[in-house]
């Protein structure tokens, strides 16, 4: 089956917009999603990006105030600009997305519980309490999944997936890659939906600047 790679972080205000839609997107199209929860941390400046806290304050209050009201709006998706747990640690509820996956329980539910559960209702993804109750969810089992999520294995494959985003020059999250073709940014949706059906022409050469 072909596939739709999919990187993220699982605090990312712009993957939850997205969310419900690559799953649907995904299916329509007969393809599996393949989750690869990042470290935005890490990846963003590795792409050229300035960590969110070198940001300036014009800049974050467009990109992560105004533009997550308008967003929400248009899309008629409900959002909290400024939820108290938008900051926290990504290494528990990315190992929570890995292990779920590794396990084949419904991680495209799964991903879109959690982004919601931070953005609507503002729960805590770094809280073991929570996350089982997003894992009771979607019918699996939390005690096993939570473990999981602690292991050593899954921990290197959350490490993995961020050293293969800033290898394939993601930029941040969300990021689609449809057959080696990279489109960031949930506003791109449209592209990737076009993608599916029919594939974009071959890039040109790379700009000399």
């Amino acid at each position: 089956m072909k596939t739709i790679e999919y990187f993220y972080g699982t605090r990312s205000i712009y993957a939850h917009f997205g969310a419900e839609r690559i799953v649907a997107l995904a299916r329509q199209s007969g393809r599996r999603l393949v989750h690869h929860p990042i470290d935005l941390s890490r990846v963003v400046p590795a792409a050229g990006g300035l960590p969110f806290d070198r940001r300036s304050a014009a800049h974050k209050a467009y990109h992560f105030g105004r533009e997550i009201e308008r967003w929400s709006e248009y899309l008629g998706i409900p959002a909290l600009v400024d939820p108290i747990h938008h900051f926290g640690g990504r290494t528990f509820s990315s190992g929570v997305i890995l292990a779920a996956q590794a396990a084949g329980a419904d991680v495209d539910r799964l991903h879109a519980d959690m982004l919601r559960a931070l953005w609507q209702h503002d729960r805590d993804l770094d809280s073991a309490d929570v996350l089982a109750d997003l894992v009771r969810g979607i019918g699996a089992d939390p005690a096993t999944l939570l473990e999981s999520a602690n292991s050593r294995e899954i921990q290197a494959a959350f490490v993995g997936c961020t050293e293969r985003a800033i290898a394939l020059g993601v930029p941040g999250s969300p990021t689609y890659i449809i057959d080696g073709e990279l489109f960031y940014g949930q506003d791109r949706l449209m592209m990737v939906e076009r993608a599916l059906r029919t594939p974009f022409g071959p890039p040109g050469a790379p700009p000399r600047w």
